[in-house]
Order: C-alpha cells, then sequence, then structure tokens
C-alpha cells in the first residue's frame, strides 16, 4: 500500500511519536508531519532532528493543517529527487540502491537487474538533473567507443529495467524519455 504522507502524534501509549519516527526513518523516506500538544521550541527542534518534515502544534486552524500537508505532498511527490542516505545508499521514491552491495530493492523487495541494468540505473540516480543521451549512456556504461549500431542495445537494456521497476512508459515514475534528447530521472 502507497503511503504519502504520515501525519504523527508524539504522546501515544507504548511506543511515542518520537520512537516511531526513528524506527521510520530507518526504512522510510516519507514525508512526516508531527502533530502534537507539546509547543516548546526544544520539542520542535528535537522532532525535526529525528527526521520529521514539519512540525505543527496544537491547536492548529485546519486550514493551516490543510495547507502544510500539501505543500509536504507536493515536495515529495512532485519535486522529489533522488536522497543520499549515506555515502553507500541513495534512495528515488521506494527503490535503494545499495552501492555497498550493488542490490537494488522496491518496497523492501530485492530486483535482480543485470550490471548493465544496475549501471544505467545508477549512472541516472549520480546525476539527478541531467539527461543523457544514447550516446552518453552507452559510452559511460560500456567504457567504449560510440557507435549508432549501439542504439537499441542500450535501448532494450533501459526498457527492461523499467520493466524491472515496475516503470509505466506513458507515465513514468522512474525514468523518463525525452524525445530526441535521451532519458533521465522521472521528477
Amino acid at each position: 500500500e502507497h503511503v504519502d504522507l504520515c501525519l504523527l502524534d508524539i504522546m501515544m501509549p507504548e511506543m511515542d511519536g518520537y520512537h516511531v519516527l526513528q524506527e521510520l526513518r530507518k526504512t522510510s523516506n516519507i514525508p512526516v508531519m508531527i502533530l502534537s500538544a507539546k509547543d516548546a521550541d526544544s520539542e520542535k527542534i528535537l522532532g525535526l532532528n529525528l527526521g520529521a518534515d514539519d512540525y505543527l502544534a496544537k491547536p492548529f486552524s485546519s486550514m493551516e493543517l490543510l495547507a502544510r500537508v500539501g505543500a509536504l505532498v507536493r515536495r515529495y511527490t512532485e519535486y522529489h529527487e533522488p536522497v543520499m542516505q549515506s555515502n553507500q545508499e541513495i534512495i528515488l521514491k521506494d527503490v535503494v540502491v545499495d552501492k555497498a552491495t550493488s542490490r537494488v530493492s522496491k518496497d523492501g523487495e530485492e530486483i535482480i537487474l543485470t550490471n548493465i541494468e544496475y549501471s544505467i540505473l545508477l549512472l541516472l540516480l549520480e546525476h539527478p538533473n541531467k539527461i543523457f543521451s544514447i550516446q552518453n549512456i552507452y559510452e559511460s556504461v560500456w567504457n567504449e567507443e560510440y557507435d549508432y549500431l549501439m542504439n537499441s542495445t542500450v535501448m532494450v537494456h533501459i526498457k527492461n529495467l523499467r520493466k524491472k521497476l515496475g516503470d509505466d512508459v506513458k507515465h513514468p515514475k522512474y525514468i523518463k524519455n525525452i524525445w530526441g534528447r535521451g532519458y533521465c530521472l522521472a521528477n
């Protein structure tokens, strides 16, 4: 099930919101907004430092809550770029690439990629705002001089990569084709 945003209270039974947030951040990068009666600056700072994206102290107006939720969801879905969790891990939406082990997972499930598919994905993730022509991709991934006969080879690998990621060509979530120019991350 897809979750767009987490609204989190701090004062909950059994496990407080700060611990929930710490556990959530181990596996997810979704936006988190804390709603709490605790309005001290130290509480807000703690929540934000633990990984919350916003903190709204009670009482608040429903209009302000809706506006903040809309802004967080928009920022996460429309402007979302890959996030480097560490030098070894890159997260793009629900896909995690662990550079240390060369493993790729989506929603926690491992995706088996060929070396070429992995290299293409990593190339795009490490340059999120760049459009790569087929020639750029070929020369970067294969480390060979480009020949126009290689166009179909590159396109087949990208097609297979998209299929394994569950990407829709008409409405791409991960890899976008910029007609006449090449490929880039879909943001």
